[in-house]
């Protein structure tokens, strides 16, 4: 009972703190406004962990790789002290385990950025009928931009409405129950030694 609420603990902080750093990660790709609560939220709560880092990890096409590798790291991280609290024994195959275990984190930031742009398309959604003029949408707008677009040149409005929200959800959903879900499920089956 005690290594389920620890584990639960586990999961709940290294995952918030992932979240924190993709959604860093992600505004700084889709270059969002940084004059924002969110914006400087994320960058005091992770900055300790990532300016050490980019001394060591370079940026790569305008790209913040070290927060997505310190992403990454978290999720490990996470992986192992889990499987650790619950008393998963790694046996002969560890270094297989270790590699599924390396896979299985990035398979998790895979994961947690889909949620990401699928809440964030709804926020949006929401937002654009409720209160278009809300300091968050100029964030949300730069962030859900990217994706919105593909099937904006594509699908014109119906009857002045944007389906293109409905569009991503339902190809995130996609994704998440076709072939993220099998590669977990295969993933998990190698650090299990099975």
């Amino acid at each position: 009972m005690m290594s389920r609420a620890l584990a639960f603990l586990v999961e709940t902080a290294f995952g918030l703190f992932t979240i924190a750093l993709l959604l860093r990660f992600y505004l700084q790709w889709a270059r969002a406004p940084y004059r924002n609560p969110l914006s400087e939220f994320l960058h005091a709560l992770t900055d300790f962990m990532v300016r050490p880092a980019r001394r060591f990890i370079p940026g790569l096409w305008g790209l913040d790789i070290a927060t997505l590798g310190i992403a990454w790291l978290v999720q490990l991280m996470e992986l192992f002290l889990v499987l650790q609290i619950r008393g998963v024994e790694f046996g002969p195959e560890a270094g297989l385990a270790f590699l599924a275990l390396v896979l299985m984190a990035a398979l998790m930031l895979v994961k947690l950025s889909l949620y990401i742009i699928m809440v964030a398309v709804i926020v949006q959604a929401v937002l654009s009928w409720v209160n278009s003029y809300s300091p968050v949408m100029p964030l949300l707008n730069s962030m859900t931009r990217p994706f919105l677009r593909v099937f904006q040149r594509r699908i014109p409005p119906i009857g002045n409405v944007d389906l293109s929200p409905l569009f991503v959800v339902i190809v995130c959903q996609l994704l998440l129950m076709a072939p993220v879900a099998y590669l977990e499920v295969s993933v998990s089956r190698l650090v299990q030694g099975g």
